[in-house]
């Protein structure tokens, strides 16, 4: 199975980014706005326990953390993707750092930038267009993150929150 972990924002910053996936994101439909703390990764069902006991350990190690949004930004030339640009704040860094150690540990494919992607998969024109838009335009924003989810994926490719897990506790909800 296809698993994943992620922060989900608050409901005022998932509906601006919302206002701009709906146009411009193809995977719109598939999850909600989110800051992808582990890629993607596939591993086998009777795995799933003593993994999960790790990110309970790593959740419970961290501390919750401000999520600063900065500024629009782009990955292009590598993907035609427009995102949200987050700061990279010592507790966000080691949260993300604590999930891809030890046990946990994945390869990636590319540096960890944290982001909420808004638009993806855009041919070149649109991404020039909205994303010379975007950059003149100021967010800033600026909430708590007490929580993260360990995601699936299902056959029609969208995915689920399978559990969540609160910072710097041991308990799971």
């Amino acid at each position: 199975m296809r698993y994943g972990i992620a922060v989900f924002p608050s409901k005022k910053l998932q509906d601006l980014a919302n206002s701009y996936r709906k146009r411009y994101d193809t995977k719109y439909s598939m999850v909600p706005p989110h800051l992808t703390l582990k890629d993607p990764f596939d591993m086998d069902e009777e795995k799933l326990p003593a993994f999960i006991e790790e990110v309970r350990k790593a959740a419970a190690a961290a501390r919750p953390f401000t999520l600063k949004i900065l500024k629009y930004s782009s990955f292009y030339p590598v993907t035609n993707t427009i995102y949200m640009k987050a700061a990279e704040t010592p507790a966000l860094l080691d949260l993300q750092e604590k999930l891809n150690e030890g046990p946990l540990k994945q390869d990636r494919e590319h540096p960890f930038v944290p982001h909420i992607t808004i638009g993806q998969e855009m041919n070149y024109d649109e991404l020039s267009d909205v994303f010379g838009r975007l950059k003149l335009e100021t967010i800033e924003h600026e909430e708590t993150i007490d929580r993260f989810s360990l995601l699936y994926q299902l056959e029609d490719g969208t995915w689920t929150v399978y559990e969540t897990f609160l910072l710097g506790r041991n308990s799971a909800t």
